[in-house]
């Protein structure tokens, strides 16, 4: 872990929510630039600011809320936020129920891959996948009295599921 992602990970909510308000103007100025409408709410927890666009009645998020837009979306946020305080960002991007999305999908792969094992497998691993999206399958594993663990490197790094020991 570098310095700048150790520094990220210690931010005190009025850091998060200062990067809330910066990657919220960022988004602000987008959606006016593509001519699209949305209420963006800002939220701290766990570490990272939250940034979330919801549509408003007759919006169309649609062209925005495509799994690869919001993961573009959610990097170039960061840089803009990290561009204005120095600091390496975590934030989190949803837009129109993405992550939401998200996860239920990851929850039908882990429900997959656990249905492997209990019919005799030793492990399951699924696709590489981001640091956020690895760390919502552990939760979903735990949940369901199964091991996980992250392999891999960069964009190969992936989730391997086995039975608790």
């Amino acid at each position: 872990m570098t310095d700048v992602q150790h520094d990220a990970e210690h931010r005190s909510t009025a850091q998060l929510e200062e990067e809330g308000d910066i990657a919220a103007d960022y988004i602000e100025e987008l959606l006016d630039i593509s001519d699209l409408d949305g209420d963006i709410d800002i939220d701290a927890r766990n570490g990272r600011a939250y940034v979330s666009v919801n549509a408003g009645e007759g919006a169309n998020l649609n062209t925005l809320s495509k799994p690869e837009t919001v993961s573009a979306l959610q990097e170039l946020t960061r840089l803009a936020v990290q561009t204005k305080t120095g600091v390496f960002s975590r934030l989190i991007l949803d837009i129109g129920g993405s992550r939401d999305a998200r996860r239920d999908e990851l929850a039908k792969l882990v429900t997959r891959a656990i249905e492997r094992i209990e019919g005799g497998a030793a492990s399951a691993a699924l696709p590489p996948m981001s640091s956020y999206e690895r760390k919502l399958v552990h939760d979903l594993v735990a949940e369901r009295g199964f091991h996980s663990e992250s392999n891999g490197e960069g964009a190969d790094r992936h989730t391997v599921i086995t039975r608790a020991s």
